[in-house]
Parts: structure tokens; sequence; C-alpha cells
């Protein structure tokens, strides 16, 4: 999987705004931001503009409509949140490589479906959420990973019938199925890189920053 050190387009959720330096610094250098419908009211508060926002826009002030109404994208298509309306937006424009902003916090249950969603959206482009702890990273096949001796690492599977074997890790995974979230979380690396050998996945794996 291609890494991303630089993405020209961010889409910044409407969770909990960033605070740590790193998802900041993303935001402040991205060539695009894409809000998800009230994200931008966040957005603007911290004094960027958005290239694009997506979503029912049920949320946004007169003020915001009147001010970017040539920006604003509606989709009133209820199957799908505003974080996928704005993810396929970007596949269709060619906008392929993707960090999610703001997608945790809050509430926990859009937290969590959020975080599922990577594995799917991973089928479209190539993306990877990061948040005020760490960065989530979607993958589909096996992979080796640069690390730290020490960095924290969290796996789990979407499928719980993935078998997986890991190197590099203080825990080891030998063919072992995840039958739950909690069974390969609060791992660590032991080396500069880290293998995670699998069929069947998708994964999603979490590292912690330092």
């Amino acid at each position: 999987m291609k890494r991303i050190e630089f993405s020209e387009t961010v889409i910044l959720a409407n969770g909990s705004f960033p605070r740590h330096v790193i998802p900041l610094g993303y935001l402040r250098n991205a060539v695009r931001i894409v809000c998800c419908d009230g994200a931008v009211l966040s957005l603007v508060a911290y004094g960027l503009e958005p290239y694009a926002i997506v979503g029912d826009c049920d949320s946004l002030t007169p003020l915001i409509k009147e001010k970017y109404e040539e920006r604003i994208f509606r989709s009133e298509e209820q199957e799908t949140n505003d974080l996928t309306k704005s993810v396929k937006w970007c596949s269709e424009r060619g906008f392929s490589d993707l960090l999610i902003l703001g997608a945790t916090g809050k509430r926990e249950d859009h937290t969590i479906g959020n975080i599922s969603l990577l594995a799917e959206y991973a089928t479209l482009v190539n993306v990877k959420m990061i948040t005020d702890t760490g960065m989530l990273i979607p993958v589909l096949k096996s992979e080796e990973f640069e690390t730290f001796p020490g960095q924290q690492v969290s796996i789990f599977s979407i499928n719980p019938e993935t078998e997986i074997t890991s190197s590099g890790l203080v825990y080891p995974l030998k063919q072992k199925k995840l039958r739950n979230w909690w069974e390969a979380t609060l791992n660590e690396a032991d080396r500069t890189t880290f293998k995670l050998d699998f069929k069947g996945g998708p994964l999603i794996v979490f590292l912690k920053f330092r």
C-alpha cells in the first residue's frame, strides 16, 4: 500500500476538531479541504476555508450557505453518512490520496462506524485517518510497516475468519483469528519495521504517535 506522507486532499469530518500538532499540520498544509457538512463551521472558526462542503447540509448556517454557495454539494441520499459521501465525491473527481481528520470523538457510535468504513474506502482510494493520538490505516493485503521500537500498535480484523501472522511485534500473532476487537490491541513494535501476513482481510491498523 502506498503511504501518504503528504496529502493534497484532507476530508474534515464533523467529530472533534483536531488539537494535536500532526493532524493540524496536515490541515494547514492541505491544498484542498473537503468538509463533511457541519464541519465547515469548525474549519472557518479555525481560520481556514473549505474547498468543498459535502452532505445534506442541514446543519449549515444561512451565512455559510450564502458565502460558500458555489462550494456546496448537496446529497439527500440517506443510505450513507456524510463522510462516505465526501470520500465518494473526492474519488469521482480523481482525488485519490485522502487524509481523514475529525472523524472521532463526540459520539462513540459515530467513531466506531467511521473507523470501520476505512476498509470500504480503501477499495476506492488511498486513505488513512489521523486522530489526536495516532493514525488508522486500512490494509487489504499482507504488508510491512515502517515503525520505531516501542511504538504502540493495535490490529483490528473486519473478517473474524482472517488468519494473521506478524513479525516485528513484541506479542507475535501466529495464524491468529481475531474473534473480538480487543484481541490484538496494545501490542508494540520491537524494531523499525513490522509485517502482517494474512489472506482474506481486511484489517485496520492503529499506530500511536510518539
